[in-house]
């Protein structure tokens, strides 16, 4: 149980002076980001929003996987997504490293044989990136009046850079 103490601490500090606002679920600047788990990258920070501004999804390399797009379809129909913003990062383990590297720097960290497990690792991030934007603007589900767009973010300068 203490594993988690500070973590329960600071989340009761933060409840002292919790005000919950008039927060309905929907994104109140349209907008929805799928980028990478990455610490160093704050989202809304970096594109000037707030709580309540956007629907954020995260995984390793911040790729447009079967869970993103399960997530983005109802975020456009039912909680106000009008923009969709698809951020890998520079720097990015899952775009700097094999699937081998991982699977020996997992496997050793946890001293078992790892080379079972996928990373999906990328090998081009702007490729993949080109083709995670259009995986979404093909989506039978998002409709043409939602603006997809495809950015870098530099965790150096904390710039993105739109590429789609």
């Amino acid at each position: 149980m203490d594993d988690f103490s500070d973590l329960i601490a600071a989340n009761k500090s933060f409840a002292e002076d919790f005000t919950p606002g008039d927060f309905d679920g929907v994104a109140h600047a349209g907008v929805a980001i799928v980028t990478c788990m990455d610490s160093r990258i704050d989202p809304l920070r970096m594109l000037g929003l707030e709580h309540g501004d956007a629907k954020i999804f995260r995984n390793p390399g911040g790729r447009v996987t079967s869970a993103a797009l399960e997530a983005l379809v109802p975020g456009v129909h039912l909680l106000g997504v009008e923009r969709i913003l698809i951020v890998p990062h520079t720097k990015c383990a899952m775009a700097s490293n094999t699937e081998a590297d991982l699977r020996v720097k997992v496997g050793k960290s946890m001293g078992v044989d790892a080379s079972w497990h996928r990373f999906h690792v990328i090998s081009d991030q702007i490729a993949a990136l080109r083709e995670d934007v259009q995986m979404v603007r093909s989506h039978p589900l998002i409709p043409d009046s939602v603006a997809i767009g495809g950015f870098l973010y530099y965790v150096d300068t904390g710039l993105i850079d739109q590429k789609f």
